[in-house]
Protein backbone atom coordinates (compact mmCIF):
# COMPACT_ATOMS: atom_id res chain seq x y z
CA UNK A 1 0.00 0.00 0.00
CA UNK A 2 1.68 3.31 -1.30
CA UNK A 3 0.41 6.71 0.70
CA UNK A 4 1.62 10.35 -0.09
CA UNK A 5 1.54 12.63 3.50
CA UNK A 6 -0.89 15.86 1.93
CA UNK A 7 0.04 17.75 5.23
CA UNK A 8 2.33 18.01 8.12
CA UNK A 9 -0.42 19.39 10.60
CA UNK A 10 -0.88 16.97 13.50
CA UNK A 11 -4.08 16.38 15.19
CA UNK A 12 -3.37 14.65 18.51
CA UNK A 13 -6.07 12.15 19.53
CA UNK A 14 -6.20 10.95 23.45
CA UNK A 15 -4.10 8.42 22.63
CA UNK A 16 -1.62 10.37 21.85
CA UNK A 17 -1.64 9.64 18.23
CA UNK A 18 -1.90 11.76 15.38
CA UNK A 19 -4.61 12.19 12.84
CA UNK A 20 -2.48 12.15 9.40
CA UNK A 21 -3.77 12.77 6.09
CA UNK A 22 -3.76 10.65 3.43
CA UNK A 23 -3.98 10.20 0.00
CA UNK A 24 -3.31 6.76 -1.39
CA UNK A 25 -1.75 5.89 -4.49
CA UNK A 26 -5.75 4.90 -5.28
CA UNK A 27 -6.26 8.64 -7.00
CA UNK A 28 -7.49 9.41 -10.26
CA UNK A 29 -3.68 11.67 -10.46
CA UNK A 30 -2.07 8.25 -10.40
CA UNK A 31 -5.27 6.62 -11.46
CA UNK A 32 -2.80 4.65 -14.40
CA UNK A 33 -1.17 2.44 -11.24
CA UNK A 34 -3.91 2.03 -8.90
CA UNK A 35 -7.83 2.50 -10.94
CA UNK A 36 -6.65 0.09 -13.55
CA UNK A 37 -6.11 -2.52 -10.75
CA UNK A 38 -9.47 -2.51 -9.50
CA UNK A 39 -11.43 -2.77 -12.93
CA UNK A 40 -11.39 -6.07 -13.43
CA UNK A 41 -12.85 -7.49 -10.63
CA UNK A 42 -14.84 -4.42 -9.71
CA UNK A 43 -16.72 -5.00 -13.28
CA UNK A 44 -17.01 -8.91 -13.01
CA UNK A 45 -18.47 -8.26 -9.58
CA UNK A 46 -21.31 -5.63 -11.77
CA UNK A 47 -21.82 -7.83 -14.33
CA UNK A 48 -22.35 -11.21 -12.04
CA UNK A 49 -24.06 -9.52 -9.00
CA UNK A 50 -25.23 -6.52 -9.90
CA UNK A 51 -28.20 -4.44 -7.06
CA UNK A 52 -30.61 -6.59 -6.31
CA UNK A 53 -34.58 -5.60 -7.43
CA UNK A 54 -35.40 -4.42 -3.74
CA UNK A 55 -32.54 -1.79 -3.89
CA UNK A 56 -34.25 1.22 -2.03
CA UNK A 57 -30.92 3.39 -2.78
CA UNK A 58 -28.87 3.85 -5.61
CA UNK A 59 -26.01 5.44 -3.23
CA UNK A 60 -25.41 5.51 0.28
CA UNK A 61 -23.55 8.78 2.16
CA UNK A 62 -22.28 8.09 5.60
CA UNK A 63 -21.31 10.96 6.98
CA UNK A 64 -19.18 9.69 9.86
CA UNK A 65 -18.23 11.83 12.94
CA UNK A 66 -15.02 10.49 13.54
CA UNK A 67 -13.76 10.62 17.39
CA UNK A 68 -17.66 10.01 19.22
CA UNK A 69 -20.59 12.63 18.86
CA UNK A 70 -21.33 13.84 22.22
CA UNK A 71 -25.14 12.61 22.17
CA UNK A 72 -25.85 14.08 25.59
CA UNK A 73 -25.19 17.93 23.50
CA UNK A 74 -26.56 17.18 20.42
CA UNK A 75 -29.94 14.88 19.68
CA UNK A 76 -30.22 13.02 23.04
CA UNK A 77 -30.42 15.87 25.59
CA UNK A 78 -31.44 15.37 29.25
CA UNK A 79 -32.60 18.88 31.23
CA UNK A 80 -33.88 17.26 33.78
CA UNK A 81 -30.54 15.77 34.92
CA UNK A 82 -28.09 17.22 37.45
CA UNK A 83 -25.88 19.88 35.94
CA UNK A 84 -22.71 17.45 35.44
CA UNK A 85 -24.64 15.27 33.33
CA UNK A 86 -26.76 17.62 31.41
CA UNK A 87 -23.62 20.07 30.80
CA UNK A 88 -24.22 23.68 29.47
CA UNK A 89 -26.90 23.62 26.19
CA UNK A 90 -30.16 23.92 26.72
CA UNK A 91 -32.71 21.92 23.55
CA UNK A 92 -34.65 23.69 21.41
CA UNK A 93 -38.21 22.54 19.75
CA UNK A 94 -37.68 21.54 16.22
CA UNK A 95 -40.12 21.69 13.47
CA UNK A 96 -41.59 17.84 14.73
CA UNK A 97 -44.02 18.14 17.50
CA UNK A 98 -41.78 16.36 20.34
CA UNK A 99 -38.46 16.13 18.87
CA UNK A 100 -36.19 18.52 20.49
CA UNK A 101 -32.36 19.11 19.85
CA UNK A 102 -29.44 20.84 21.59
CA UNK A 103 -29.72 25.30 20.62
CA UNK A 104 -26.57 25.27 18.58
CA UNK A 105 -28.55 22.74 15.96
CA UNK A 106 -31.36 25.35 14.63
CA UNK A 107 -30.67 24.31 11.20
CA UNK A 108 -31.06 20.60 11.71
CA UNK A 109 -34.16 21.81 14.39
CA UNK A 110 -35.90 23.06 10.73
CA UNK A 111 -35.35 20.17 8.97
CA UNK A 112 -35.95 17.17 11.45
CA UNK A 113 -39.34 16.48 9.63
CA UNK A 114 -36.61 15.03 6.55
CA UNK A 115 -34.84 12.53 9.09
CA UNK A 116 -35.24 9.91 11.80
CA UNK A 117 -33.10 9.84 14.77
CA UNK A 118 -31.85 6.99 16.41
CA UNK A 119 -31.22 7.60 20.04
CA UNK A 120 -30.45 3.59 20.99
CA UNK A 121 -26.85 2.91 19.23
CA UNK A 122 -25.14 0.49 21.61
CA UNK A 123 -22.01 -1.31 21.86
CA UNK A 124 -19.69 -2.37 24.07
CA UNK A 125 -15.87 -1.13 23.11
CA UNK A 126 -14.34 2.22 23.80
CA UNK A 127 -11.60 1.57 21.70
CA UNK A 128 -11.68 4.76 19.07
CA UNK A 129 -9.53 2.32 15.85
CA UNK A 130 -11.83 -1.12 17.29
CA UNK A 131 -15.41 0.56 17.54
CA UNK A 132 -14.67 2.50 14.19
CA UNK A 133 -13.95 -0.85 12.67
CA UNK A 134 -16.90 -2.30 14.46
CA UNK A 135 -19.73 0.31 13.42
CA UNK A 136 -17.70 0.71 9.49
CA UNK A 137 -17.80 -2.89 8.69
CA UNK A 138 -20.68 -4.45 11.43
CA UNK A 139 -18.53 -7.32 12.26
CA UNK A 140 -15.98 -7.23 15.56
CA UNK A 141 -12.65 -7.48 15.35
CA UNK A 142 -9.18 -6.39 15.76
CA UNK A 143 -8.36 -2.46 15.80
CA UNK A 144 -6.66 -3.12 12.39
CA UNK A 145 -9.52 -3.76 10.32
CA UNK A 146 -9.68 -7.80 9.85
CA UNK A 147 -13.20 -6.96 7.63
CA UNK A 148 -14.15 -4.99 5.29
CA UNK A 149 -15.71 -1.68 5.57
CA UNK A 150 -19.08 -1.94 3.68
CA UNK A 151 -18.36 0.71 1.66
CA UNK A 152 -16.10 -1.98 0.08
CA UNK A 153 -18.51 -4.68 0.11
CA UNK A 154 -21.05 -2.61 -1.33
CA UNK A 155 -17.96 -2.04 -4.40
CA UNK A 156 -17.58 -5.49 -4.54
CA UNK A 157 -20.73 -6.18 -5.54
CA UNK A 158 -22.40 -3.00 -6.97
CA UNK A 159 -19.47 -2.16 -9.04
CA UNK A 160 -19.54 0.92 -11.53
CA UNK A 161 -22.36 2.96 -12.69
CA UNK A 162 -20.01 5.18 -14.82
CA UNK A 163 -16.51 6.13 -14.84
CA UNK A 164 -16.16 6.86 -11.34
CA UNK A 165 -14.99 4.88 -8.13
CA UNK A 166 -17.99 3.17 -6.66
CA UNK A 167 -16.39 3.72 -3.37
CA UNK A 168 -15.25 7.62 -2.28
CA UNK A 169 -13.86 9.20 0.82
CA UNK A 170 -14.24 12.94 1.72
CA UNK A 171 -11.65 13.97 2.35
CA UNK A 172 -10.14 10.93 3.17
CA UNK A 173 -10.92 7.89 5.36
CA UNK A 174 -10.85 8.11 9.14
CA UNK A 175 -7.79 7.93 10.80
CA UNK A 176 -6.14 7.42 14.07
CA UNK A 177 -2.96 6.15 13.99
CA UNK A 178 -3.37 4.51 10.53
CA UNK A 179 -6.37 4.91 8.35
CA UNK A 180 -9.50 3.01 9.34
CA UNK A 181 -12.53 1.61 7.19
CA UNK A 182 -10.71 0.32 3.95
CA UNK A 183 -11.30 -2.95 2.44
CA UNK A 184 -9.23 -5.67 4.49
CA UNK A 185 -9.02 -8.98 2.50
CA UNK A 186 -11.25 -7.78 -0.49
CA UNK A 187 -7.72 -6.41 -1.92
CA UNK A 188 -7.46 -2.92 -3.11
CA UNK A 189 -9.56 -2.96 -5.85
CA UNK A 190 -11.76 -2.64 -2.99
CA UNK A 191 -10.03 0.54 -1.47
CA UNK A 192 -12.27 4.00 -1.43
CA UNK A 193 -10.94 6.78 -3.76
CA UNK A 194 -10.20 9.80 -1.71
CA UNK A 195 -10.88 12.97 -2.67
CA UNK A 196 -8.89 15.16 -1.10
CA UNK A 197 -10.09 18.78 1.17
CA UNK A 198 -13.08 20.64 -1.47
CA UNK A 199 -12.67 23.58 0.44
CA UNK A 200 -8.57 23.94 0.09
CA UNK A 201 -7.75 26.90 -2.48
CA UNK A 202 -8.01 25.84 -5.91
CA UNK A 203 -9.14 22.39 -4.70
CA UNK A 204 -8.82 19.80 -7.88
CA UNK A 205 -8.34 16.12 -8.34
CA UNK A 206 -4.67 16.17 -10.28
CA UNK A 207 -5.01 14.91 -13.59
CA UNK A 208 -8.97 15.64 -13.50
CA UNK A 209 -9.64 18.76 -14.08
CA UNK A 210 -11.66 21.05 -16.36
CA UNK A 211 -9.52 24.07 -17.05
CA UNK A 212 -5.93 23.94 -18.64
CA UNK A 213 -6.81 20.63 -21.00
CA UNK A 214 -4.62 20.29 -23.76
CA UNK A 215 -3.86 17.17 -26.12
CA UNK A 216 -0.70 17.57 -25.63
CA UNK A 217 -1.06 17.02 -21.51
CA UNK A 218 -3.83 14.10 -22.67
CA UNK A 219 -0.91 12.39 -24.71
CA UNK A 220 1.43 12.41 -21.72
CA UNK A 221 -0.98 10.46 -19.50
CA UNK A 222 -1.93 7.85 -21.93
CA UNK A 223 2.21 7.28 -22.09
CA UNK A 224 2.07 7.37 -18.44
CA UNK A 225 -0.44 5.05 -18.98
CA UNK A 226 1.38 2.64 -20.97
CA UNK A 227 4.51 2.90 -18.83
CA UNK A 228 2.70 1.45 -16.23
CA UNK A 229 1.10 -1.50 -18.16
CA UNK A 230 5.04 -2.41 -19.00
CA UNK A 231 5.54 -2.21 -15.06
CA UNK A 232 2.71 -4.39 -14.01
CA UNK A 233 4.02 -7.08 -16.82
CA UNK A 234 7.11 -7.22 -14.00
CA UNK A 235 5.27 -7.48 -11.01
CA UNK A 236 2.19 -9.94 -11.96
CA UNK A 237 0.48 -11.03 -8.55
CA UNK A 238 0.61 -7.75 -6.64
CA UNK A 239 -2.97 -6.73 -5.50
CA UNK A 240 -2.03 -2.89 -5.71
CA UNK A 241 -0.31 -3.19 -9.73
CA UNK A 242 -2.24 -6.17 -10.97
CA UNK A 243 -4.78 -7.17 -13.74
CA UNK A 244 -4.90 -4.04 -16.39
CA UNK A 245 -5.09 -5.39 -19.54
CA UNK A 246 -8.21 -4.62 -21.29
CA UNK A 247 -9.56 -2.68 -18.00
CA UNK A 248 -6.28 -0.22 -18.81
CA UNK A 249 -8.54 1.52 -21.00
CA UNK A 250 -11.26 2.23 -18.09
CA UNK A 251 -8.38 3.65 -16.48
CA UNK A 252 -7.40 6.24 -19.14
CA UNK A 253 -11.50 6.83 -19.65
CA UNK A 254 -11.48 7.90 -16.01
CA UNK A 255 -8.74 10.60 -16.69
CA UNK A 256 -10.10 11.92 -19.40
CA UNK A 257 -13.85 11.66 -18.64
CA UNK A 258 -16.24 14.47 -18.59
CA UNK A 259 -18.20 13.20 -16.35
CA UNK A 260 -15.27 12.70 -13.66
CA UNK A 261 -14.48 16.55 -14.27
CA UNK A 262 -17.71 17.49 -13.85
CA UNK A 263 -18.06 15.62 -10.50
CA UNK A 264 -15.20 17.26 -9.20
CA UNK A 265 -15.42 20.69 -10.61
CA UNK A 266 -17.20 22.41 -7.29
CA UNK A 267 -15.99 25.72 -8.28
CA UNK A 268 -19.08 25.07 -10.66
CA UNK A 269 -21.45 25.16 -7.80
CA UNK A 270 -24.04 28.44 -7.37
CA UNK A 271 -22.19 30.49 -4.48
CA UNK A 272 -25.11 30.97 -2.73
CA UNK A 273 -25.44 27.28 -2.25
CA UNK A 274 -21.47 26.81 -1.27
CA UNK A 275 -22.25 29.65 1.44
CA UNK A 276 -25.31 27.62 2.77
CA UNK A 277 -22.94 24.39 3.10
CA UNK A 278 -20.41 26.65 4.89
CA UNK A 279 -17.27 27.41 3.75
CA UNK A 280 -15.23 24.80 5.70
CA UNK A 281 -14.03 21.44 5.19
CA UNK A 282 -17.20 19.31 6.30
CA UNK A 283 -19.65 21.53 4.59
CA UNK A 284 -17.89 21.56 1.09
CA UNK A 285 -17.54 17.82 1.60
CA UNK A 286 -21.30 17.55 1.78
CA UNK A 287 -21.87 18.90 -1.26
CA UNK A 288 -19.52 17.19 -3.10
CA UNK A 289 -21.01 13.95 -1.69
CA UNK A 290 -23.77 15.64 -3.50
CA UNK A 291 -22.34 16.11 -6.84
CA UNK A 292 -20.32 12.17 -6.37
CA UNK A 293 -23.96 10.59 -6.04
CA UNK A 294 -25.23 12.49 -8.93
CA UNK A 295 -22.27 11.53 -10.71
CA UNK A 296 -23.21 7.68 -9.82
CA UNK A 297 -21.19 6.81 -7.17
CA UNK A 298 -22.62 4.39 -5.22
CA UNK A 299 -21.02 4.33 -1.46
CA UNK A 300 -19.75 7.94 -0.47
CA UNK A 301 -17.96 8.69 3.09
CA UNK A 302 -17.94 11.74 4.64
CA UNK A 303 -15.27 11.76 7.29
CA UNK A 304 -15.76 14.65 10.04
CA UNK A 305 -13.45 14.31 12.55
CA UNK A 306 -12.61 15.80 15.69
CA UNK A 307 -15.57 14.50 18.00
CA UNK A 308 -12.49 13.38 20.83
CA UNK A 309 -13.13 15.92 23.34
CA UNK A 310 -11.94 14.71 26.60
CA UNK A 311 -11.61 18.14 27.81
CA UNK A 312 -12.98 21.53 26.94
CA UNK A 313 -15.83 19.97 25.55
CA UNK A 314 -18.31 22.87 25.45
CA UNK A 315 -15.09 25.42 24.24
CA UNK A 316 -15.19 22.62 21.18
CA UNK A 317 -18.84 22.29 20.82
CA UNK A 318 -19.23 25.96 20.39
CA UNK A 319 -17.49 25.90 17.26
CA UNK A 320 -17.87 22.02 15.85
CA UNK A 321 -21.93 21.51 16.64
CA UNK A 322 -22.34 24.83 14.20
CA UNK A 323 -20.23 23.75 11.49
CA UNK A 324 -22.26 20.55 11.35
CA UNK A 325 -25.50 22.25 12.16
CA UNK A 326 -25.27 24.42 8.86
CA UNK A 327 -23.35 21.15 6.32
CA UNK A 328 -25.79 18.45 7.28
CA UNK A 329 -28.95 20.24 6.95
CA UNK A 330 -27.74 21.75 3.68
CA UNK A 331 -27.24 18.13 2.62
CA UNK A 332 -30.51 16.73 3.60
CA UNK A 333 -32.34 20.11 2.00
CA UNK A 334 -30.39 19.73 -1.21
CA UNK A 335 -31.23 16.42 -1.78
CA UNK A 336 -34.25 16.96 -1.09
CA UNK A 337 -35.02 19.96 -3.67
CA UNK A 338 -33.41 17.78 -6.11
CA UNK A 339 -35.82 14.94 -5.91
CA UNK A 340 -32.61 12.61 -5.08
CA UNK A 341 -33.48 12.07 -1.69
CA UNK A 342 -35.88 9.24 -2.51
CA UNK A 343 -32.83 7.00 -3.77
CA UNK A 344 -30.20 8.64 -1.27
CA UNK A 345 -29.41 7.16 1.94
CA UNK A 346 -27.74 9.35 4.12
CA UNK A 347 -26.43 8.18 7.70
CA UNK A 348 -24.74 9.76 9.98
CA UNK A 349 -23.29 8.33 13.22
CA UNK A 350 -19.57 8.10 15.07
CA UNK A 351 -18.10 5.03 16.50
CA UNK A 352 -20.05 5.64 19.94
CA UNK A 353 -21.42 8.61 22.38
CA UNK A 354 -19.91 10.03 25.22
CA UNK A 355 -19.73 9.81 28.82
CA UNK A 356 -22.89 10.95 30.90
CA UNK A 357 -20.39 12.85 33.43
CA UNK A 358 -18.52 15.40 32.65
CA UNK A 359 -15.20 14.49 33.79
CA UNK A 360 -12.47 16.75 35.94
CA UNK A 361 -11.18 18.49 32.96
CA UNK A 362 -14.51 19.54 31.43
CA UNK A 363 -14.94 16.86 28.74
CA UNK A 364 -16.72 13.70 28.24
CA UNK A 365 -15.15 10.39 27.56
CA UNK A 366 -15.81 7.33 25.37
CA UNK A 367 -19.03 5.53 25.88
CA UNK A 368 -20.32 2.67 23.50
CA UNK A 369 -23.49 1.64 25.47
CA UNK A 370 -25.14 4.64 24.07
CA UNK A 371 -25.05 7.16 20.65
CA UNK A 372 -27.54 8.79 18.38
CA UNK A 373 -27.69 8.10 15.09
CA UNK A 374 -29.52 9.65 11.45
CA UNK A 375 -30.92 8.37 8.84
CA UNK A 376 -32.76 10.02 5.99
CA UNK A 377 -33.69 9.21 2.37
CA UNK A 378 -34.92 6.00 0.44
CA UNK A 379 -37.49 4.79 2.15
CA UNK A 380 -36.64 5.97 5.59
CA UNK A 381 -39.30 7.11 7.59
CA UNK A 382 -38.88 10.74 8.26
CA UNK A 383 -39.57 12.84 11.44
CA UNK A 384 -39.24 9.77 13.78
CA UNK A 385 -37.75 8.93 16.95
CA UNK A 386 -36.83 5.43 17.13
CA UNK A 387 -35.44 4.46 20.75
CA UNK A 388 -34.47 5.73 24.07
CA UNK A 389 -31.84 6.21 26.48
CA UNK A 390 -32.23 6.08 30.37
CA UNK A 391 -31.85 9.28 32.68
CA UNK A 392 -29.11 9.98 32.40
CA UNK A 393 -28.15 9.00 28.49
CA UNK A 394 -25.82 6.12 30.14
CA UNK A 395 -27.85 3.02 28.57
CA UNK A 396 -30.03 2.06 26.20
CA UNK A 397 -33.79 1.59 27.23
CA UNK A 398 -35.95 0.79 24.10
CA UNK A 399 -34.80 -0.91 20.79
CA UNK A 400 -31.12 -1.29 20.73
CA UNK A 401 -29.00 -1.41 17.88
CA UNK A 402 -25.68 -2.78 17.11
CA UNK A 403 -23.33 -2.25 14.59
CA UNK A 404 -24.13 -5.10 12.75
CA UNK A 405 -27.82 -3.71 12.40
CA UNK A 406 -26.72 -0.81 11.30
CA UNK A 407 -24.72 -2.21 8.82
CA UNK A 408 -27.25 -4.82 7.59
CA UNK A 409 -29.51 -1.83 6.73
CA UNK A 410 -27.09 0.25 4.90
CA UNK A 411 -26.69 -2.91 2.37
CA UNK A 412 -30.13 -4.11 2.25
CA UNK A 413 -31.26 -0.86 1.68
CA UNK A 414 -28.24 -0.57 -1.87
CA UNK A 415 -30.07 -4.49 -2.51
CA UNK A 416 -26.51 -6.13 -1.24
CA UNK A 417 -27.09 -9.12 0.85
CA UNK A 418 -25.87 -8.81 4.22
CA UNK A 419 -24.72 -12.33 4.34
CA UNK A 420 -22.97 -12.65 0.75
CA UNK A 421 -20.23 -14.45 1.01
CA UNK A 422 -16.99 -13.01 0.44
CA UNK A 423 -13.63 -15.31 -0.89
CA UNK A 424 -10.24 -13.90 1.20
CA UNK A 425 -7.24 -14.49 -0.91
CA UNK A 426 -6.64 -17.95 0.58
CA UNK A 427 -9.86 -19.32 -0.52
CA UNK A 428 -12.22 -19.28 2.82
CA UNK A 429 -15.67 -18.19 2.17
CA UNK A 430 -16.63 -15.05 4.84
CA UNK A 431 -20.23 -14.11 5.13
CA UNK A 432 -20.00 -9.99 4.82
CA UNK A 433 -22.17 -9.82 8.37
CA UNK A 434 -22.40 -12.82 10.65
CA UNK A 435 -25.50 -11.41 12.77
CA UNK A 436 -27.52 -8.16 12.28
CA UNK A 437 -30.80 -7.73 10.86
CA UNK A 438 -33.19 -4.80 9.18
CA UNK A 439 -33.81 -1.64 11.34
CA UNK A 440 -37.31 -2.20 10.20
CA UNK A 441 -38.85 0.78 12.36
CA UNK A 442 -36.57 3.52 10.30
CA UNK A 443 -39.08 1.99 6.89
CA UNK A 444 -42.68 1.89 8.58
Amino acid sequence: MLDITLSSDRTKLCNGASRRDFLQVGSLGLCGVSLASVLRQEAQAAESKGAASTARAKSVILVYLSGGLTHHDSFDMKPEAPAEIRGKYSPIASNVSGIQVCELLPKMAGCMDKVALVRSGAHNNDHHETATNWVLSGRFGSPFGDYPAIGAVAAHELGFNGVLPPYMAIPRNPSFTWELGRSAFLGGRYESFRTGDPNAENFGVKDVAVANRDSTRDDRRKTFLSTIDQLSDKVRGNDQLATYDEFRGRAAEMILSPQAQSAFAIEKEDIKLRDRYGRNTFGQSCLMARRLVEGGVRFVTVNYGGWDHHGKIFEACDKKLPEFDLGYSALIEDLAARGMLKDTLVACFGEFGRTPLINKDAGRDHWGPAASLLFAGAGVQPGKVIGATDKQGAHVTTRPYAPADVCYTILDSLGVDPHVSLMTPDGRAIDALEEGELMTPLFS
